[in-house]
């Protein structure tokens, strides 16, 4: 049987990170894997040298109209009052959300997280409360079954076996609004900072629901710094009452070459963990909703400190139920 050589992905031991160390990342061994069945050859390398690969139409029009659909109402159905609101911010700041009980308490269940700019200066939302909200959050893909309908399809499947996963497990799954006028930036970052296994085996799924452009916020990327050492690392602290980082290094990641990612509704985008990307804020009048999968090699070690809690062991994959 034909096949293609695959490196394992680098791997951090606990004593560097107890340390504080730059992650030490190990020499590429090479795994004979079957020949691609959705992806051609090209865009399997395009997908190994960039971190990233576009593949245009893979959803349906009609798929993404009804699953933005459902988006917005359990955004209507679930959204919590204003008092009560947990705001999600990744701008490069330290937001509230990472010691609120309610948001480190998602990983299994459909939250909501709301807009930084939702609220105007006397604290009152500036809209519905639904059109207020940052994402949901973080298990649309096992407590919903449209979502987990769209999650889980034999081109995802395939696709996840394309590129090099031996028994993939959905991980964690989020509703992005992007809101008009409100929606909030993204700072450079990488999935395995937050969602880290031994040896690294994240993967994102990224759908545009709606047109992605440079005017509502689509997201950049750094081709080929999924090569880089991941910077920092995401994890709980002692007593499990907050998400605190590891920095094992403080440059920033790099700008220059960074490319815009615009999207058609129906897009999906893969993303390597390790791959530095992030997105603008939306201050155009068109909203950019996305809906991003995240997952993770089954044999892989899913760190216990993990800002995001789930046994792997009740994760399932991309096969259709």
């Amino acid at each position: 049987m034909r096949g293609y050589c695959a490196g394992t992905l680098p791997q951090t031991p606990a004593s560097s990170q107890a340390c504080g160390k730059t992650p030490f990342t190990q020499p590429l061994a090479c795994e004979f894997l079957p020949m691609p069945t959705y992806l051609s050859n090209t865009q399997l390398e395009t997908y190994r040298r960039d971190g990233f690969l576009v593949l245009p139409e893979f959803a349906s029009a009609e798929a993404c109209l009804k699953i933005r659909a459902q988006g917005m109402a359990l955004a209507a159905s679930l959204v919590p009052p204003p008092e009560k609101a947990t705001v999600f911010t990744a701008d490069g700041g330290e937001g509230g959300h990472v010691a609120d009980d309610y948001f480190l308490g998602s990983g299994g269940d459909i939250r909501c997280f709301f807009e930084k700019d939702a609220f105007d200066t006397a604290g009152q939302l500036r809209a519905d409360a639904h059109l207020c909200l940052n994402k949901l959050g973080h298990a649309l893909h096992d407590r919903d079954e449209h979502f987990a309908a769209f999650s889980r399809t034999p081109e995802l499947a395939a696709l996840a076996t394309d590129i090099g996963f031996l028994d993939p497990r959905l991980l964690q799954s989020m509703y992005i609004f992007k809101q008009p006028r409100i929606g909030g930036e993204v700072s450079c970052h990488t999935d395995h900072t937050f969602l880290w296994t031994e040896p690294r085996s994240c993967v994102g799924f990224w759908f545009a629901i709606d047109d992605a452009t440079t005017e509502n916020g689509c997201m950049w990327a750094l081709p080929g710094g999924h090569h880089l050492p991941v910077k920092v690392r995401s994890r709980l602290n002692a007593e499990r009452t907050r998400a605190v980082m590891d920095v094992y290094d403080t440059e920033p990641y790099p700008t220059t070459g960074l490319v815009s990612l615009e999207a058609k509704r129906g897009t999906l985008v893969l993303l390597d963990g390790a791959l530095p990307h992030l997105s603008g804020p939306n201050h155009s009048a068109e909203p950019r909703h996305a809906y991003t999968i995240h997952a993770i090699e089954g044999a892989a070690r899913y760190l216990p400190d993990n800002w995001l809690q789930r046994e792997v062991a009740e994760l399932r994959g991309f096969a259709p139920v």
